[in-house]
């Protein structure tokens, strides 16, 4: 049976998972109407990714939601690296208060109460709609849009919508991503591990931070993601499944070390499942005005807890592209080339991270016995090094590469793809609240009136740094007087000529001849 006349919306994201709910509440906050297709009725009730950085709570945040997440995550405190024998080989103390984001740079959580979260927020939005049950099964170009062919799985009726943009956030199965030719790249990296869910009431009496068993023959992960939830995960073992391991009797060899004061009747186990941790990533994220996000653009190993947090950076930088295509704000000359920026920004910036989960996953448990006697040796020694201590906590991202959206000049390349900072500013607010969420230019001075007025007529918050106050000294660093700041928090364009700097603003957006209504921000 097929359904009745077909609907025309601006955009259809296919899949409903933390990446595309993100990106439809963007979407929303800009006024552009989406349709949201996912196969489940509802939220995937097993947690799978644990972990967020600051620069994702700004997003969080952005969405309106940034309370509600706090109230259900657990900054970590930290990483103590173990040996085989369970000896302490260094400890990494984190302050979750420092951040120049304003929240905690490592938050543990449970991926099913986030999902809620994302999914009850989304419903502030009448301009979305979220269609659980709908099974996408095909995809065709036409008269510049695209028209999604779907399946509603309650009644096997067959729907057809078009949509002037397809967001693919469907997972490492992509439809979409087969759709439009795409091919996974195999970065070289395939292991088999068990991931082990326990909730138990017991004082466990662990310190609060992440543990890494550094063992080539069985390297091990321990957190703590709630007030009593525990995540466990161990490389297998050749031969070796999820199956083995189906019993605490079964388990209890490998988490003794941190269960051992704890009787089995105190433990409820909750999951117990085999994934194969892989580095992938594909070749090409975008055909015509469809695009692919999240896990159906790349696969990161979980070393440094960036899976999820990936794929709501892909629909923070995808999303406000598309909506100022969409409502004219950019300049006619931009407008056709700003919708290529989201994959090389994007593209770069995943490969420099798998590279790096890659990196920190062999250093710890790779090179067998020889990596191994390097480790006892050299990891005690980590933490008296000051500048590499904290790096070691640090959680800031690579910058984004060049490209007509971030302008890196020769003299002034430091802080260009660069997220800003979010510092409270002396009226209380922090600069996102300040900002807003369109374009915002942070300068050290008052604007000459010609400027002054060219950014108002592009609808350019103007945000004077306080005197000696972070955002004065974060200019000064850099040795620039001013810096334009995209909707995404990323640094288009920093100079000590703040007149380049408005100018570069100018010739980006068009000038509104209305005013049009601000776009709601993240309170």
């Amino acid at each position: 049976m097929t359904g009745g006349q077909i609907r025309q919306v601006p955009v259809v994201i296919v899949g409903a998972g933390p990446t595309g709910i993100t990106a439809a509440t963007l979407l929303a906050q800009y006024g552009v109407d989406s349709l949201i297709l996912e196969r489940w009725p509802e939220v995937y009730p097993q947690p799978r990714a644990v972990h967020l950085d600051d620069e994702i709570c700004r997003v969080i945040a952005r969405l309106g939601i940034a309370d509600e997440f706090a109230a259900i995550s657990r900054p970590t405190l930290g990483l103590r690296l173990l040996d085989r024998q369970f000896n302490v080989l260094a400890e990494f103390h984190r302050d979750a208060a420092q951040s120049v984001h304003g929240y905690p740079q490592a938050n543990m959580f449970d991926q099913p109460e986030l999902e809620k979260l994302l999914r009850d927020n989304l419903q502030r939005y009448p301009n979305v709609e979220l269609r659980g049950g709908a099974d996408v099964t095909a995809l065709s170009s036409e008269h510049g849009g695209v028209q999604v062919t779907f399946t509603d799985r309650t009644d096997n009726t067959v729907h057809r919508v078009t949509a002037d943009y397809v967001l693919g956030c469907d997972g490492a199965n992509s439809l979409v991503r087969n759709h439009i030719g795409a091919a996974m790249q195999d970065l070289r990296f395939n292991q088999r591990w068990l991931v082990v869910d326990i909730a138990t009431e017991a004082d466990l009496r662990q310190w609060d931070g992440v543990y890494q068993v550094c063992d080539p023959a069985r390297a091990g992960t321990y957190m703590r993601i709630g007030e009593s939830r525990y995540r466990w995960e161990f490389r297998l073992l050749a031969g070796e499944s999820a199956a083995d391991f189906g019993t605490l009797a079964a388990l209890n060899p490998l988490i003794a070390p941190w269960t051992g004061r704890v009787p089995d009747s105190a433990l409820s186990l909750l999951r117990v499942a085999e994934y194969t941790f892989r580095a992938q990533i594909a070749d090409r994220w975008r055909c015509d005005n469809i695009f692919i996000l999240g896990d159906a653009a790349h696969l990161t190993p979980p070393f440094i807890g960036q899976g999820m947090g990936a794929g709501m950076r892909d629909a923070m930088n995808l999303s406000w592209k598309i909506a100022a295509v969409h409502n004219g704000r950019l300049a006619a000359q931009l407008a056709g080339q700003a919708l290529d920026t989201y994959q090389r920004e994007r593209k770069r910036h995943v490969r420099q991270l798998i590279q790096l989960a890659l990196a920190i996953g062999w250093s710890m448990t790779g090179g067998g016995h020889l990596g191994d006697l390097v480790r006892r040796a050299v990891v005690p020694k980590l933490r008296l090094i000051p500048g590499l201590r904290n790096r070691i906590l640090d959680s800031t991202t690579p910058s984004l590469c060049r490209s007509v959206l971030v302008e890196k000049s020769r003299s002034h390349r430091g802080l260009a793809g660069t997220l800003c900072p979010n510092p409270l500013l002396l009226r209380g607010d922090r600069l996102d609240d300040v900002a807003g969420a369109g374009f915002a230019l942070i300068t050290r001075g008052a604007l000459s009136a010609t400027d002054e007025a060219m950014l108002r007529a592009r609808e350019v918050v103007t945000v004077v740094a306080e005197a000696d106050g972070e955002l004065d000294m974060w200019l000064r660093r850099s040795e620039v007087a001013a810096a334009l700041i995209r909707p995404d928090r990323t640094v288009m364009r920093a100079d000590r000529d703040v007149t380049a700097v408005c100018r570069c603003a100018a010739t980006t957006l068009a000038v509104r001849e209305t005013t049009q209504p601000v776009p709601e921000t993240c309170r």
